[in-house]
């Protein structure tokens, strides 16, 4: 039973290894220097966004906008450069924005940059959105996490229109048309608060409309364009934003801006919550607290197993996971490691392993940006399963083949020796323990004998012909 474990243990330790370097990049993470939020800011303040909007970057910006209010920060800079994120994380961060007692620049740059999806969202809620040459935004159609890929194809409006006939319904589910409406309402609500385009807003969330920096300026999307951050500062300088219930003119005139970088909580709650991390994280945690299972006592994989699961499925409450993926993975695992006790030649971890991939493609979805799992890594842990199992299968094969050295069928393959000459029941000796013994034809003592079968205390022996 040890050898048939041996490549689960393997595979194991190398999962643990996994984690232990990240803990290390972690660790190296925490040791910088403390520049986030919670520092005393400048007159003002810049936050730099790149990348997916996730839980780390909300909680990253919530916090930098608390700390700029209660330092008495007289402008909040941010340049933001994203493909879009999770909206109950971009929610967070407008409700920050709208309860902010200092104005917020939202700033697509350097030129390049975008806010797609969310970050649309986010420059519509923003006090001042300016837009650097060369950028774009749009694309606001909210995405459904968890549903199945490729619910249906959108038909062209326009068909139809020709000949007269009614246009083709389209395919949207119930649930999807709600989303839909809702992100509409909430985009027009922000456009109608800050004063800008809330028809071209409709527009980026039911066709998924997207404009470059110049567009967008003349749709009345964006407040201005600005070449770099000393012109931005420069262009919003006297210009009137309403805050809650006030008006209030920005003055930038002297303004010093400090740059809050992101710390060490942030980046290690982003790290927790990037999907190939926690998908690590739950293998880890699965076969970790499979193996202490296995080895009572060993102490460190329960432990170590333990932990990597909660952070695994903190990590999947905020990301909203199709729970049937879920499932497929554990019962993928579960059929593989069941391979080792009841060996059925492949069957059962054939079968884990096409529900370990069709689990792992289901569990996010890939539909949101820089939230889906690297079909590398899916692709790499279906290997070392594969590999596991044939493993697995190798040594109950050889186990099968190995010869019996235990009870009543390992007597068989032994040969005994006379202990003294009888004709119908004796002494005999196997491996230096003395046997009652009868024997249909006569023994003379020190003859080798072959065992025929085995009766109690009693064993059946005859000459051996070699």
């Amino acid at each position: 039973m040890n050898e048939l474990l041996r490549p689960a243990r393997l595979l194991i330790v190398a999962m643990f290894a996994m984690f232990a370097m990240l803990a290390v990049t972690a660790a190296a993470w925490s040791a910088e220097p403390p520049s986030g939020p919670g520092a005393a800011p400048a007159d003002g303040v810049l936050l730099p966004i790149e990348g997916p909007i996730g839980p780390g970057i909300s909680d990253y910006f919530v916090r930098a906008i608390e700390d700029a209010n209660e330092a008495g920060a007289r402008l909040i800079v941010v340049t933001i450069d994203t493909p879009g994120g999770l909206d109950t994380a971009m929610r967070d961060m407008i409700q920050a924005i709208l309860a902010s007692a200092v104005p917020v620049v939202m700033y697509v740059a350097p030129s390049g940059a975008r806010a797609a999806s969310a970050g649309t969202y986010l420059m519509y809620a923003s006090h001042v959105a300016a837009m650097a040459p060369a950028t774009n935004l749009g694309a606001a159609t909210p995405v459904q996490i968890g549903a199945p890929p490729g619910g249906g194809k959108r038909p062209d409006p326009g068909a139809g229109k020709d000949d007269g006939a009614e246009p083709a319904p389209l395919p949207d589910s119930a649930l999807e048309r709600k989303a839909v409406n809702d992100a509409v309402a909430y985009l027009r609500s922000l456009a109608e608060l800050r004063g800008r385009n809330a028809d071209w807003a409709e527009t980026a969330v039911r066709e998924g409309a997207s404009l470059s920096a110049n567009e967008a300026l003349k749709a009345g999307v964006i407040d201005l364009m600005a070449d770099d951050l000393p012109a931005l500062i420069e262009a919003v300088d006297g210009r009137t934003v309403r805050l809650q219930s006030k008006e209030v003119t920005i003055q930038t005139g002297g303004l010093l801006l400090r740059t809050i970088e992101q710390d060490w909580r942030t980046r290690l709650l982003s790290l927790i919550t990037n999907p190939n991390v926690a998908y690590l994280l739950m293998l880890i945690g699965i076969y970790g607290l499979l193996l202490e299972g296995y080895n009572p006592g060993a102490v460190l994989p329960g432990v170590v197993g333990a932990i990597c699961l909660l952070l695994a499925l903190f990590a999947f409450q905020v990301l909203s996971v199709n729970y049937a993926g879920l499932a497929l993975i554990v019962l993928g695992v579960l059929l593989i490691v069941a391979e080792s006790f009841a060996p059925s030649f492949g069957t059962l971890g054939l079968g884990g392993i096409i529900a370990f991939v069709i689990g792992s493609v289901m569990l996010l979805d890939d539909d949101v940006p820089g939230f889906s799992i690297a079909w590398q890594l899916i692709g790499s842990m279906g290997l070392a399963g594969s590999l596991l199992l044939l493993g697995i299968v190798s040594f109950a094969v050889r186990a099968r083949r190995r010869p019996i050295v235990s009870g009543s069928e390992a007597l068989l393959s032994e040969r005994a020796e006379a202990m003294e000459s009888f004709d119908h029941r004796g002494l005999v000796s196997v491996h230096g323990e003395m046997w009652n013994a009868v024997s249909r034809s006569p023994v003379r003592q020190g003859q080798r004998l072959r065992i025929v079968r085995r009766d109690g205390l009693t064993l059946e022996v005859e000459p051996d012909p070699d």
